[in-house]
C-alpha cells in the first residue's frame, strides 16, 4: 500500500483503496535549475499489478522510501501458486544476497569501534584461512573479502554450502581447494565464500555469530521485528511466502532450503516493511532516531568503488546514461540519469530480490519476489525513471521478453546431451563395475551403487543430491535428481578410464548458471 503525507491509518492498510497520489521530487534541469517533479504512485501501483499478471511470478511486494519516510508499501499476488494467501507488506521472503550489505555494515561497526581495520589481513583474525596461493592467503584484506576481488570465480565453490552438513567454518577451511580464476585484485568474481569468511571474522572478534550480531545491532533497535536469519524458525511464523521454480512454462512451489552455512552471504529473511527501516538508515548516513549505527566514514567506505567493472556494449545500449559500474563493500555501484546509484540483487532457491538506493534523491526501494525471474530489476528501473525524470519505458515488457528468451536457451542447454545421444553404443563395463566411492579434497565423497538394477549417484555431503543414472552412450549416463532442485535439473555423469580400462575418475556436468559441478573432483577411491 502507499502512503501520502499523514493519511488515516485505515487508509494505509487497505490494499484496494487506491487514490491518485502525487509526490514531489526535485529534478535538476539543464542549466542547474531545480524543478518540481511529481510522481504518480497510483500509476506505479497499476503498473506493478499488471506486471504481476504478465510475469510467471505468484507474488511480490514493493516498498519505496523517499525523504525520510515510507511512501509506498504493498503486496501483489499470492504467497503460494497452489494454496494462495495474499501478499502484503509484512509477507516474509528471502532477501538472499542483499544480506551482504548487512555483513559489510557489521564489519563497519567493528571498524568504528576499533576492533579491526578495513586493511586488516584476514589471517590476523582467522589463522586457518587459506586460499589457492600462499601470497594471496597472507595478503587478503577485509576489504578484499567484501569487494569480490579475491581471484576466485563467480559462484565458485558454492556447492560447498548448498545443503551440506558443513559449518561456515568448515566451508572456509575447504576454500583452499577452490581453483583460481584470475589474478588477485585484477578482476571481478562474485564470491559467496568470501562473505562467509567475513561472517566468521565477526564471530572471531565478537564471540557472536553474524546473525546474533545483526539481531542485536540492527534488527531489534530498528524495529525489524519479523526479520529472521534461518529457515528453521519459519514453521512457527505466519504470512510467509513459498519459493517457486520456473520450469518449462510451469511455476512450481519448492521447499524452503536451509542456507545457515552461507548465512552471512545470503541468509536474511525479511519483509518490505522491515527492509524499509534498513533503507532509511542507509539514506540517513548510518544514524537514525538519534542513534549512530555506523559512522558516515564507514558508509563512505562501503559506497566507494573498490573493484571496477566494465560496462558492456549491451548494457550501454540498454542503459545509455550509465558510464561506470563497480563494486563497493557489499554494494553494486553505478550511475544512472546523472545520479550515483547503490544497488544489489539477491537470488535464493525460488526467490529473487532487489534493493536500490539513490542518496542524492533520498530515494530507496526494495522488491521481494517468490519466483526466480528478473521482474524485480524491471520494476526498479520503472521506479527510478519515475523519480529521476527518465523516459517512460516499459521495462516490464522488455524484461519479460529477456526472461523468456533466457529460459529457452537454458532449457536447450539442458536438452543438448540427450538430443546428442549416439545410438547403438553400450557401456564399456558391466553396471556393477561402475559402483564405488569417488571423491576429492574440496567437496568430499560421492558414491555410485547399483540399487534394484538401477545405478544411483549420491553426493554424500548433501543428502538431497541423490540421482538416478540411465545409460546415454558409451560411458556417459544421464543424471536425474530425485528431489526437485530450484537451480538445476538433469545432467550427465561421465566415467573416465585409464589405459588398462580401469575407471579412474567421474565427471559430473549439470547445466545451470549458479552451481559449478564441473569444478568438483571425483577420483575413484575404492570399488
Amino acid at each position: 500500500m502507499f502512503s501520502p503525507p499523514q493519511p488515516p491509518k485505515h487508509f494505509l492498510r487497505s490494499a484496494r483503496c487506491v487514490a491518485l497520489l502525487w509526490l514531489t521530487a526535485l529534478t535538476l534541469l539543464p542549466g542547474g535549475v531545480l524543478a518540481q517533479r511529481s510522481v504518480d504512485l497510483s500509476a506505479l501501483d497499476a503498473y506493478f499489478a499488471q506486471a504481476q499478471r504478465d510475469w510467471p511470478v505468484p507474488g511480490f511486494a514493493v516498498a519505496i522510501v523517499k525523504d525520510g519516510r515510507i511512501v509506498f508499501e504493498k503486496g501483489y499476488g499470492s504467497r503460494d501458486a497452489r494454496e494462495g494467501g495474499e501478499v502484503d507488506e509484512h509477507t516474509l521472503f528471502a532477501i538472499a544476497s542483499n544480506t551482504k550489505a548487512f555483513t559489510a555494515a557489521s564489519l563497519g561497526v567493528l571498524v568504528d569501534e576499533g576492533a579491526l581495520s578495513w586493511n586488516d589481513r584476514v589471517v590476523q583474525h582467522l589463522p586457518y584461512f587459506q586460499l589457492y596461493d600462499h601470497y594471496v592467503t597472507r595478503d587478503m584484506r577485509i576489504r578484499d573479502l567484501l569487494s569480490h576481488r579475491s581471484g576466485l570465480g563467480t559462484f565458485s565453490g558454492d556447492l560447498l554450502w548448498l545443503g551440506t552438513s558443513y559449518s561456515a567454518e568448515e566451508v572456509v577451511r575447504r576454500a583452499r581447494f577452490v581453483p583460481q580464476a584470475y589474478p588477485f585484485r585484477a578482476g571481478y568474481g562474485y564470491s559467496n565464500l568470501m562473505f562467509i569468511t567475513a561472517g566468521e571474522i565477526i564471530r572471531a572478534i565478537t564471540g557472536r555469530t553474524w546473525a546474533e550480531f545483526d539481531h542485536g545491532h540492527f534488527f531489534n533497535p530498528l524495529g525489524m521485528s519479523r526479520t529472521v536469519t534461518s529457515t528453521k524458525v519459519l514453521g512457527t511464523m505466519e504470512n510467509v511466502a513459498t519459493p517457486h521454480k520456473n520450469d518449462r512454462g510451469e511455476v512450481i512451489p519448492v521447499d524452503w532450503y536451509n542456507w545457515d552455512a552461507m548465512g552471512a552471504g545470503g541468509g536474511i529473511i525479511s519483509s518490505v516493511h522491515d527492509m524499509s527501516q534498513w533503507l532509511l538508515l542507509q539514506l540517513e548516513g548510518g544514524t537514525r532516531g538519534g542513534r549512530e549505527y555506523f559512522s558516515e566514514g564507514a558508509q563512505r567506505e562501503m559506497w566507494t568503488q573498490h573493484n571496477a567493472m566494465a560496462v558492456s556494449q549491451e548494457s550501454q545500449r540498454t542503459y545509455p546514461s550509465t558510464h561506470f559500474q563497480g563494486y563497493g563493500l557489499g554494494w553494486n555501484l553505478r550511475d544512472y540519469l546523472g545520479r550515483k546509484v547503490m544497488s544489489h540483487g539477491g537470488g535464493y532457491d525460488g526467490m529473487f530480490s532487489r534493493v536500490v538506493l539513490v542518496p542524492e534523491e533520498e530515494l530507496g526501494m526494495v522488491i521481494l519476489t517468490n519466483s526466480m525471474t528478473g521482474i524485480s530489476t524491471s520494476l526498479s528501473y520503472r521506479i527510478l525513471d519515475a523519480y529521476l525524470g527518465g523516459e517512460e519505458r516499459d521495462w516490464s515488457a522488455r524484461g519479460l521478453e529477456s526472461f523468456r528468451s533466457g529460459r529457452r536457451r537454458f532449457e536447450a542447454r539442458q536438452d543438448e546431451a540427450e538430443e546428442g545421444r549416439l545410438s547403438g553404443t553400450r557401456p564399456s563395463l558391466a553396471l556393477p563395475e561402475y559402483s564405488g566411492t569417488y571423491g576429492g579434497p574440496m567437496y568430499g565423497d560421492a558414491t555410485v551403487s547399483l540399487e534394484d538394477g538401477r545405478m544411483v549417484l549420491r553426493l554424500l555431503p548433501n543428502p538431497d543430491l541423490v540421482a538416478d543414472l540411465t545409460h546415454l552412450h558409451y560411458d556417459t549416463f544421464l543424471l536425474q535428481w530425485r528431489k526437485r532442485m530450484a537451480w538445476f535439473g538433469k545432467g550427465t555423469v561421465q566415467f573416465l578410464m585409464d589405459a588398462s580400462g580401469e575407471i579412474v575418475e567421474m565427471k559430473i556436468d549439470v547445466p545451470n548458471e549458479d552451481f559449478w559441478f564441473h569444478e568438483l573432483e571425483f577420483e575413484r577411491r575404492e570399488q
